[in-house]
């Protein structure tokens, strides 16, 4: 699911647990989770909500959380910041960390 302002973002992050995928489309590490990503989107339907926030577009969004570096991953769980990791990660890795916060 892609983030295209901030009522959204906010709305979204306030509601169980959700990872947002800090990207650009430009980012190549950025486009090798992505698939990973939508892989765990449907493992985890019903559960987790992973969410994608182009940094190029929501600046502001990107800002908020001190993301510097792409991709960047943040884990919510009811609006709270659970965790935030940055760089490639593999599925294994990914699913730990959303196994943590369920």
């Amino acid at each position: 699911m892609k983030i295209t302002n901030t009522a959204e973002f906010d709305a979204i992050k306030d509601n169980g647990v959700v990872l947002v995928d800090f990207y650009a489309d430009w980012c190549g590490p950025c486009k090798m989770i992505s698939p990973i990503l939508e892989e765990l989107a449907k493992e985890y339907e019903g559960k987790v909500t992973i969410a994608k926030v182009n940094v190029d577009e929501n600046g502001d969004i990107a800002g908020r959380y001190g993301v510097m570096s792409i991709p960047n991953l943040v884990l919510f769980k009811n609006g709270d910041v659970v965790k935030q990791v940055v760089g490639f990660q593999p599925k294994n890795q990914l699913q730990a960390l959303l196994n943590s916060a369920i």
